[in-house]
């Protein structure tokens, strides 16, 4: 039994998920959500400011949990997972977190959907860890070289107008970044600032765009199927990223959405659960 105690905290109710704590090391409580039963499907949230598992996916989880057991986890450094002290950042610490989770829930095998810096990871995961993944769907996939919009994402400015730039450089309708979105985002932005975290994370994330960048010769030999989706006026990931990984992963597919930036899960996401939903249907799942 463990020590460490849960934080006390609910995920507001704008986002309609329940919380969830399980222990997946020493010090360390991963918090999730959890909807659905069947083939699991691993949620893993992008690196935006005040970014957690609910504020990723709370329009997606209640349709795709009608296909398989969907759970959606704070990585280290965000949200309300609690992190042992020494804790370090990074890719491969980000995917050994996921695979701790793993772990601990009793999943041997699963999809995996990421979302930006997730999808960096999503597919770090099945270069590390191949026989544990069975799919990846990828969205703005993270890793790619820096850009002038992702070096302004490196230095967010803390304030509740500077969560609002950011939050409308991921969509084309600026009218999704409502008030109580970003009162929302800048509250858990505080908390990721409470120790510093912000800061530890997204220097860990810039240090491994260049220290850790994909493996492209190994992902020309990833056999596991894969849907890469992403946006014509991404201003945060170019679209290009996803045209060099689908002309190298043997069995990728590729979706891109017309008007729609880098958030498309969000702005997008009736279409975007529809092209996910068919996706995994025809490998199966479901």
């Amino acid at each position: 039994m463990t020590d460490t105690i849960a934080p006390d905290y609910t995920t507001d109710a704008f986002f309609g998920l329940e919380d969830r704590w399980v222990e997946t090391a020493p010090g360390e409580l991963t918090h999730y959500h959890e909807l659905g039963t069947g083939t699991p499907i691993l949620f893993l949230h992008g690196s935006g400011t005040g970014v957690t598992a609910a504020a990723n996916w709370w329009l997606n989880l209640p349709e795709l949990s009608e296909l398989g057991r969907c759970i959606a986890i704070d990585s280290i450094g965000y949200g309300q997972t609690v992190v042992a002290e020494g804790t370090e950042y990074g890719i491969r610490e980000w995917v050994r977190h996921a695979v701790r989770v793993l772990d601990a829930l009793g999943i041997e095998k699963t999809w995996i959907v990421g979302n930006s810096l997730g999808g960096w990871l999503a597919f770090q995961f099945a270069i590390d860890f191949p026989e544990r993944v069975a799919g990846i769907v990828s969205m703005g996939t993270g890793g790619a070289k820096l850009t002038a919009a992702l070096q302004g994402h490196s230095s967010p400015v803390l304030t509740p107008e500077g969560v609002r730039q950011t939050l409308e450089l991921f969509v084309v309708d600026k009218t999704l970044v409502t008030d109580e979105l970003v009162a929302l985002r800048y509250a858990s932005a505080l908390n990721d600032t409470a120790s510093s975290r912000l800061a530890e994370v997204v220097a860990a994330r810039d240090r491994d765009r260049t220290a850790l960048p994909l493996d492209f010769d190994v992902l020309a030999r990833l056999a596991v199927p894969v849907l890469l989706i992403h946006g014509t006026q991404d201003a945060v990931i170019p679209v290009s990223r996803t045209w060099e990984l689908v002309n190298t992963i043997p069995h990728a597919d590729a979706h891109i959405f017309s008007q729609c930036g880098h958030w498309s899960q969000v702005e997008r996401a009736e279409d975007f659960n529809e092209v996910v939903g068919r996706f995994l249907r025809s490998h199966r799942v479901g």
